[in-house]
């Protein structure tokens, strides 16, 4: 990878983390448009892209590997209280544990879908991917920013856990390249990301006019297409 697609990575993070330091108020109203397109972004290339990939090297049951990120991200959600996808949770008086349960959970998230960036070898068309783990990176450190303010950690923590956030799928794409990943570890690890993907994409856009609502607005429809669309016209 380029140096830039690090920087992008990280950058994503610490720009939705400052929005909502600086800017909640002003900005907090954009998250669920924002959500709804990152999230109908993340389905479509999952769908046009990142599927086809998966089940067309030969591996061992990428079906069961792409089942097993599904759940594993269930279970990473037990620690990270949804911010993933969007969900602010706030609990005053916690104490550090609060805090690092939800950088765990984020965190083996964040490191896991940056490997498939860095231990591609041309079978998976990355620019996609990166611009997908961005976007998804972006409102979930807004999230990250609001959870922790709001539970009433301090502006300086909240930001070293931002920094500490931004870093980690850029790590995971650096180990991705320096280790030697065997070819179907790839296509496995790569369905393991996919499956997350599916996860997060899916609660996104099911959530997206809130859970006691039995449809979609016309302008949330309008932005799930049009990230779809990117997608579409990205991947061909």
């Amino acid at each position: 990878m380029a140096w830039w697609q690090y920087f992008f990575l990280f950058a994503s993070a610490l720009i939705g983390g400052g929005l909502a330091q600086y800017g909640e108020q002003r900005y907090r109203a954009y998250l669920p448009i924002l959500l709804s397109f990152s999230g109908a972004y993340l389905l479509a290339i999952a769908a046009l892209e990142l599927i086809p990939d998966v089940f067309g090297e030969p591996s061992d049951a990428p079906g069961l590997w792409l089942l097993l990120g599904f759940f594993v991200q269930l279970l990473l959600e037990g620690f990270s209280q949804g911010v993933e996808h969007g969900h602010v949770h706030t609990h005053r008086g916690q104490g550090f544990g609060y805090a690092m349960q939800v950088m765990i959970g984020l965190g083996l998230h964040a490191i896991l879908e940056g490997l498939p960036l860095g231990a591609t070898d041309g079978h998976v068309h990355h620019h996609n991917l990166l611009l997908g783990i961005g976007l998804h990176k972006l409102p979930a450190a807004f999230a990250l920013g609001l959870l922790l303010r709001g539970s009433g950690y301090s502006r300086q923590f909240v930001w070293g856990c931002l920094t500490v956030f931004g870093l980690l799928s850029p790590l995971g794409a650096f180990l991705g390249e320096i280790i030697s990943i065997d070819p179907v570890w790839r296509i496995r690890i790569l369905a393991l990301v996919v499956g997350s993907f599916l996860h997060i994409s899916t609660t996104i856009l099911f959530e997206a006019d809130g859970s006691h609502r039995h449809g979609i607005s016309v302008r949330k429809f309008l932005v799930i297409l049009a990230g779809m669309s990117v997608a579409f016209f990205t991947v061909h």
